[in-house]
């Protein structure tokens, strides 16, 4: 099915155009952020199908108590060393806060994520005017992940972190923007911090695959911020997050951990999910 299992000899790398294939061969995709290249070096030699640099680098690397500091310079820097250390892997790049206020400027800085980082795709937070950008950069050979749910550049709009979609009409919002950005061109979903049961819905509705990070087990895949899945997260621990290197020896061991889990449907349990 083209996709990383270290048991299998060198399976051909996962690409955007076989994401919608994964979706339909029912094969989870394991992913997480990355933001250097021994990271993405470790989490390739596991087998983890997407390398997310995240701009939670914002919170995890550079120490801020939001994503909203980071710059797009910032993400290109990120982006190129994780590419150094991992050339299979599929790399997806945050969109950083205020670089994609119109479809033009948000081409700029895309094209900068893919030609000077070495990303294969960018992610871009919510709907709305996005919608317009999804377009534009995908008619231009540039492919997009969207996300929805709780979406971190929003945090001073929403008010915190906080899990989206419980109220009727909030819930019909979200699966309404949920086919809006796949009829934009989006090539898969982030699904963030949202009820199980709305997940679960929205990914059988849709063709392309839904990732999720505190949105349940149903979704096509799922995410996690590699620090929380290593145990390295401050305070308290978010109820979707998941230690894997506990009695594991290494970090590869808790990548390949977690990959399985994914794989097997055994992550997330009930218990590390919304309702």
């Amino acid at each position: 099915m083209g996709y990383a299992d270290p048991s299998a000899g060198t399976p051909a790398p996962l690409t955007v155009d076989g994401l919608a294939r994964r979706k339909r061969d029912g094969a989870r995709l394991a992913v997480v952020t990355a933001y250097d290249a021994g990271i993405a070096r470790a989490a390739e030699r596991a087998g983890i199908d997407i390398l997310l640099v995240g701009d939670s680098l914002g919170m995890v690397v550079q120490g801020f108590d939001t994503t909203l500091p980071v710059t797009v310079d910032h993400m290109v820097y990120h982006c190129a060393a994780v590419a150094r250390g991992a050339r299979r892997t599929l790399r997806a790049a945050d969109m950083p806060f205020g670089s994609a206020p119109d479809p033009a400027t948000a081409y700029r800085n895309a094209v900068r994520m893919i030609a000077e980082g070495g990303a294969d795709m960018v992610k871009l937070e919510g709907a709305g005017h996005m919608l317009d950008v999804i377009r534009y950069l995908v008619e231009r050979d540039i492919p997009v992940c969207a996300h929805l749910g709780l979406t971190p550049q929003s945090v001073l709009r929403l008010g915190g972190y906080r899990v989206q979609g419980r109220e009727d009409a909030a819930a019909e919002r979200l699966r309404a923007e949920a086919r809006a950005v796949a009829e934009a061109g989006a090539s898969a979903l982030v699904l963030e911090c949202v009820p199980a049961a709305l997940a679960q819905g929205i990914t059988a509705r849709l063709l392309i695959p839904t990732i999720g990070i505190g949105a349940g087990p149903h979704c096509d895949g799922q995410v996690l911020v590699s620090t929380d899945l290593l145990g390295l997260g401050e305070g308290r621990r978010p109820r979707f997050v998941r230690d894997f290197l506990a009695g594991r020896g290494s970090i590869g061991e808790a990548f390949r951990a977690y990959a399985d889990a994914v794989r097997d449907g055994s992550f997330p349990a009930a218990e590390e999910s919304y309702v």
